[in-house]
């Protein structure tokens, strides 16, 4: 019910007309970025949030965080991976959830062309993998700009959770990621028909098959398990050397999050790992107390703004 509730119950939310900006991350490959900006932006935190499968910048996720640490004085980056938010002809390459050299490219770009003094990372669902691995990734090594990551329902063991998905109470979810891909599918074969091949599709049941028969093979795996395995933060996550915030809820239908690495998580002092009892996926919606009831997004802002 929370999981359904948080795609069924509208909200209104006004931001600024934000500032949109095409971003490199590698030749021939450009991001959209939509940029809100404080003044004096260069002093202030800059949020850079990355949205999960088939989601975009427009997510109710994504806007509802822009709208909060915008109004908490944050200049607030909302990023659409590759091909997402209406770009499918900016690259001829698919996104997946190990492309954290994405992520890094746009802390970089912004910092060079911007010159923020600060960024910090947030994430949804696959968004949550993607900024766990690059901030594990970095460790030691990161920016001095990088200050925080924060990730809800972060999918950092890939493959127990797309076999989760694979669950029959959890059909309705598997089939409306599949008509979303498969629709991009058919979307980049048109606009790329040198590169991809509809044909790929045949024979899918599940975001396994998927992955194995698409995702792995456009985008230099083995198959769906070497992407899983290399592509999951899970391997990182205990050298993640800034604050973090996870947040993951008891009852996420499909996000599962294995022994092994809540015992990483547990260790690393850096780490705040909160599990609500309720929440679903992405959702965690409460009764309204002095703010509009998405209790996750109100902590990730309160997080980021205690630094």
């Amino acid at each position: 019910m929370q999981t359904l509730a948080s795609y069924l119950i509208g909200r209104r939310i006004h931001l600024p007309t934000p500032e949109e900006r095409l971003v490199e991350v590698e030749r021939g490959v450009r991001v959209l970025c939509q940029c809100n900006w404080q003044p004096e932006r260069k002093d202030k935190l800059t949020v850079i949030i990355i949205h999960g499968l088939e989601g975009s910048s427009e997510s109710g996720y994504a806007v509802g965080i822009a709208e909060k640490g915008l109004a908490l004085g944050m200049n607030v980056v909302r990023m659409n991976q590759r091909n997402c938010g209406g770009t499918d002809g900016l690259s001829p390459t698919l996104y997946h959830s190990g492309r954290s050299n994405d992520l890094a490219a746009i802390g970089k770009h912004f910092v060079e062309q911007d010159g923020v003094h600060r960024f910090a990372f947030v994430g949804y669902s696959m968004g949550g993998n993607l900024v766990l691995k690059l901030a594990g990734e970095w460790s030691t090594q990161a920016p001095t700009q990088f200050r925080a990551v924060a990730a809800v329902c972060p999918a950092m063991d890939l493959g127990a959770s797309a076999d989760a998905l694979h669950h029959r109470a959890n059909r309705l979810y598997e089939i409306y990621f599949l008509r979303k891909l498969r629709e991009r599918m058919r979307t980049k074969a048109r606009l790329f028909p040198d590169v991809f091949d509809v044909a790929r599709l045949n024979g899918i049941r599940s975001l396994r098959d998927f992955d194995e028969q698409v995702t792995a093979y456009y985008s230099g795996f083995s198959g769906a398990d070497d992407y899983y395995t290399r592509s999951a933060a899970a391997n990182v996550v205990d050298r993640i050397t800034v604050p973090g915030l996870i947040i993951h809820a008891a009852n996420d239908p499909f996000v599962r999050i294995l022994p092994e690495t809540r015992k990483k998580l547990a260790a690393n002092s850096n780490i705040t790992f909160i599990e609500a009892p309720d929440g679903g996926h992405c959702s965690f919606l409460a009764e309204p107390n002095g703010y509009d009831g998405h209790w996750a997004e109100q902590k990730v802002v309160e997080f980021l703004h205690q630094l």
